[in-house]
């Protein structure tokens, strides 16, 4: 048998590989991480068995200490970084010898090597890689003065990163080619709501997940019925639905949650992430919900300009998806109704003195005028009983609508290429802005390529017509008298304000009971409720 090389660091034969005690061998802590977890030629069992063997032949207790990182990017992870070497790195005390199969298995930048090495000199520890070009590696950094360890890490580190290097332009080279490939799927997590299938020809394509799909037709449901992004979200989250990220890690089979954002070098995790608002309307807003493939945010189109499709079961329409963003946008600045607020006439209730808005003082238990928060003056300022005004507006309300039946509006989208055109002509100026930089006869024609298909497709769009939304009234059983019985303090003020309510009072005015307080609600609301209201007298107090 011909033994394998070694190539040793070791400072001097004072320095062996035992700890203070020269009887007593080093502990040793074994290293495993993978990228992917079905690589097969560098697989946990593999890696184990290479970090026992040396640790074995170099006399070096492993006991049960073990750091395995699975699905851990070295290029895109410090060491300090990685859920179990990270732990095991702040407790310096518990180990003296850190055994990894090979050098790239730790780290793969040259910072990386150079922050490690100051570490393990800081602490006294030794480094031991178990195979490599040159065979068996220990680099002990228990003498702090070994200059022949500082120079093996350097040409190590140096071919770590070239090597990093060259398998990221690999892989970003094979990615852009997979982009633009009409249904193919290049792997990876995909857009919430799709799911991978092989396809019989080899190679993968995406189709819809039953399970995320209900959840975003449950998600436009709400939207459409009037609920924020922010009270969707916590809906969600009440009832325990895993957010795109755990959906993911539940169908494979992995344990939801894990690290989020955090200062570097510091490792924050979490068993579960939440649904946000603003999460969820990137979600709604996201051109994966028409099939299209996307790349930084922006639309993959061939040479035609035209969007390159991921699936053949796209989750939304062009026009349910046009519906869905231009709900969004009209929230932007729309100012929610409060939820926070016990008082049911909030933004119904206004002096008629001076036609400012009334506040309700709960611990007084009244409605008063809030002139003086504006600023303002109010020659009768009005002060009324909070129960005997709530009961006024709700007895007039009710004798005026409570009787008919609540109608639905079912919104039916329509069709306007004006949101895509805007879209790909902001494509096709910022495209613009590169004309002429090419020093090249083929970027000059890329570059061309891409603007004459960004044009075409801008043609394509214009020659649309545009179709008009309808919308369609269905009367329901339920009358507003049942609605407003089973109704909060949020949802009756919710329906006073869809009805347009808005209740005048007046300060007392001895011998004129009759203009103490006037309810109206708005015309385009229910003509008979209006009708009821205009043909009735003004308020007795």
């Amino acid at each position: 048998m011909v033994a394998k090389p070694q190539v040793s660091a070791l400072a001097s034969p004072a320095h062996s590989l035992y700890g203070m005690n020269p009887t007593t061998p080093l502990r040793g802590l074994s290293v495993l991480r993978l990228s992917v977890l079905t690589d097969e030629t560098t697989s946990p069992e593999r890696q184990r068995g290479a970090n026992e063997d040396a640790a074995r032949a170099l006399g070096i207790d492993l006991a049960d200490r073990e750091a395995v990182d699975l699905g851990v990017s070295a290029s895109k992870t410090t060491p300090f970084e990685r859920p179990e070497l990270g732990s095991w790195l702040e407790r310096p005390d518990d180990w003296d010898a850190l055994v990894c199969w090979r050098f790239d298995r730790l780290v793969r930048s040259m910072a990386d090597v150079f922050a490690l090495a100051e570490w393990a000199k800081a602490h006294r520890k030794m480094i031991v890689f178990a195979e490599g070009p040159g065979g068996r590696l220990v680099l002990d950094f228990r003498n702090p003065l070994d200059p022949i360890t500082h120079l093996l890490v350097m040409v190590f580190a140096f071919a770590a990163e070239m090597e990093a290097q060259a398998i990221r332009e690999r892989v970003n080279g094979a990615q852009a080619a997979m982009r633009t490939m009409e249904l193919r799927w290049r792997g990876a997590r995909p857009p919430y709501g799709y799911m991978p299938k092989e396809l019989e020809s080899g190679g993968w394509t995406l189709v819809q997940d039953p399970k995320a799909v209900k959840v975003i037709e449950r998600i436009m449901r709400d939207l459409f019925s009037g609920k924020t992004a922010s009270a969707v979200s916590t809906d969600l989250n009440t009832e325990g639905v895993p957010s795109p990220r755990d959906h993911w890690s539940i169908r494979q089979g992995r344990k939801t949650g894990g690290k989020t954002g955090a200062t570097k070098g510091k490792n924050v995790s979490r068993e579960k992430f939440s649904w946000r608002p603003a999460m969820l309307s990137r979600l709604m807003r996201s051109h994966a919900l028409l099939g299209w493939k996307t790349h930084d945010g922006n639309p993959v189109r061939d040479s035609n300009g035209a969007p390159v499709m991921s699936t053949t079961e796209p989750i939304l329409t062009r026009e349910e998806y046009d519906a869905i963003g231009a709900l969004l946008d009209s929230r932007k600045t729309k100012q929610t109704p409060r939820k926070d607020s016990k008082a049911l006439l909030l933004g119904i209730i206004f002096c008629t003195s001076c036609g400012g808005r009334v506040y309700a003082d709960l611990q007084k238990g009244t409605y008063k005028c809030g002139y003086s928060s504006r600023g303002q003056q109010c020659e009768r300022p009005v002060n009324v009983r909070i129960g005997w005004a709530e009961n006024r507006v709700e007895s007039k309300f009710l004798a005026a609508v409570g009787g008919l039946h609540v109608t639905e509006v079912k919104e039916i989208a329509g069709y306007d290429p004006a949101p895509e055109i805007a879209a790909t002509l902001a494509e096709f100026e910022e495209h613009q802005k590169q004309e002429g930089r090419q020093r090249s006869s083929a970027a000059r024609e890329a570059w061309q390529r891409r603007a004459d298909g960004l044009d075409a497709r801008l043609a394509e769009l214009e020659s649309r017509e545009k179709v008009e939304p309808t919308r369609e009234v269905v009367v329901t059983n339920r009358t507003y008298a049942d609605v407003w019985a089973t109704a909060d303090v949020t949802a009756r003020r919710e329906m006073l304000t869809e009805a347009g309510a808005r209740f005048m009072v007046n300060r007392l005015q001895p011998k004129k009971p009759e203009h103490r307080s006037r309810f109206t609600i708005s015309e385009t609301f229910h003509a008979d409720a209006a009708d009821f209201l205009n043909a009735a007298k003004e308020d007795a107090a």
